[in-house]
């Protein structure tokens, strides 16, 4: 899922979240003694279904004999309020969601509680590690994995069909494929894209430069430093740039957002009144998206309420894992959140004690069954046997985020990755618009 920071550096969290420590807050027996005791819950967004926020509760009053009070959070200013709220122990919530990307802004300056010693306990080196990574510092795990929703393709099948080609098996077959639906375009239509990949879409883009093992940054002595310009970032780059300019019409400024519109046949498109301010066409043949995209996607019907939604159509539509070089699953960048205990909770054994509800079997199953990849990868089965759950889990098998620097928040917030991503259909030198970049970059990566 798209996790975008406000405009908040990194530098901003740290001048705030002035820690002088990872503090324990008061004792408590989480089996004794807690009636009467309340603990608080941030969600993000609407993601976590009721059902699964009423076990929650219904669980934890259970164990425990206290309350879990759960509020939930808008995306858009999640890192703000966190920012406000964990210094202050009369007002932080004792566990919240973040998103995987959001992590190290808070890890870096000892804003979370070290669950190192029950890291095993929660589930280990079962949990998908890419987002473990995220909430680790110096080896030590502060922030795990909630929940991942990882990308992969979806196609229109009679579109590829009319154009005669098959999906592919390496990421060169891909690139090569789209190229050909876009040049042959055998329903004629204006702007058509074999592949659709906003200019600024770096968060599907990125898969190529990581399927050609090149890096955003990497962590050399303690000290985080670009790598955009290495020579396996750059032939990702020059794989992205053709892709661009053979299969991909989306303009320079297009980003992540909502791609699976333009797979879908012509409906009108209204505003919140009511207005019908435009059409939307077939437009692509190909998208790439976070697994949930597929609720959003297929034919236009008429729902039980009585308003349009969509209706899957196997025969039109389908979905496959991005291949990488080598055949296998390219790396892809995973949508998801991770789940925390603020440092400065009052209660923290009872917040351990509802980690160890959130990594049960129990509840990780019923985030599988509610179309959630559980964290726990031993539960992945829940998603169910079908193409999505099977390419979810596939296309997370090889997932990687971006870098686990300090300063991550502060190269989102001043989106140095879209302005980059937005030139490369049209430079005439990428090796220095890598090398610019990186410049941008390295004064960022390592602030707190």
């Amino acid at each position: 899922m798209k996790r975008k920071l406000t405009g908040l550096t990194a530098a901003a969290v740290a001048s705030v979240l002035l820690f002088t420590g990872c503090s324990q807050g008061s004792s408590s027996n989480s089996d004794q003694n807690a009636e009467g005791k309340t603990i608080t819950l941030w969600l993000a967004g609407g993601d976590t279904p009721d059902t699964l926020r009423d076990y929650l509760k219904k669980e934890f009053n259970k164990k425990t004999g206290a309350t879990l009070k759960i509020e939930e959070q808008g995306w858009g200013d999640i890192v703000t309020k966190l920012t406000t709220a964990l210094p202050d122990e009369n007002n932080t919530p004792d566990v919240t969601e973040i998103g995987n990307t959001q992590s190290p802004t808070f890890t870096n300056v000892g804003a979370f509680l070290d669950l190192s010693d029950m890291y095993d306990e929660l589930g280990g080196d079962n949990l998908i590690q890419s987002f473990v990574e995220a909430g680790s510092v110096d080896g030590k795990e502060y922030a795990l994995p909630y929940y991942f929703g990882s990308r992969y393709m979806f196609y229109r099948k009679d579109v590829w069909d009319a154009a005669g080609v098959q999906v592919p098996k390496t990421l060169d077959e891909f690139n090569t494929t789209v190229a050909t639906i876009t040049e042959k375009n055998p329903k004629g239509i204006t702007n058509f894209s074999g592949f659709y990949l906003g200019g600024q879409d770096w968060r599907d883009g990125i898969s190529w430069i990581f399927a050609n093992g090149g890096d955003i940054a990497k962590l050399e002595d303690g000290k985080w430093k670009a790598t955009l310009d290495s020579p396996e970032s750059l032939k990702g780059l020059e794989q992205l740039q053709q892709l661009y300019l053979t299969a991909s019409n989306a303009p320079n400024d297009a980003k992540d957002a909502n791609q699976y519109q333009f797979l879908n046949d012509s409906d009108q498109v209204k505003d919140e009144a009511g207005n019908v301010t435009g059409d939307l066409s077939l437009a692509a043949a190909t998208i790439m998206a976070p697994g949930w995209a597929h609720w959003s996607i297929g034919d236009l019907v008429e729902g039980e309420d009585g308003e349009p939604t969509r209706e899957w159509n196997n025969k039109v539509f389908g979905t496959f894992v991005l291949p990488g070089n080598d055949g296998k699953p390219a790396p892809v960048f995973a949508g998801g959140s991770n789940i925390a205990i603020s440092a400065k909770s009052k209660e923290p054994e009872l917040a351990k004690e509802l980690m160890r509800i959130i990594f049960s079997e129990e509840y990780q199953t019923m985030l599988g069954e509610n179309g959630l990849g559980p964290a726990n990868q031993k539960f992945t089965s829940s998603l169910g046997d079908d193409q999505f759950a099977k390419a979810l889990i596939e296309s997370a098998s090889n997932s990687k985020l971006t870098p686990a620097a300090p300063g991550w928040a502060a190269v989102e917030s001043k989106n140095i990755m879209e302005e980059f991503f937005a030139q490369i259909r049209d430079s005439d030198d990428l090796a220095q618009l890598a090398k610019d970049t990186n410049a941008k970059l390295d004064p960022l990566l390592n602030q707190k």
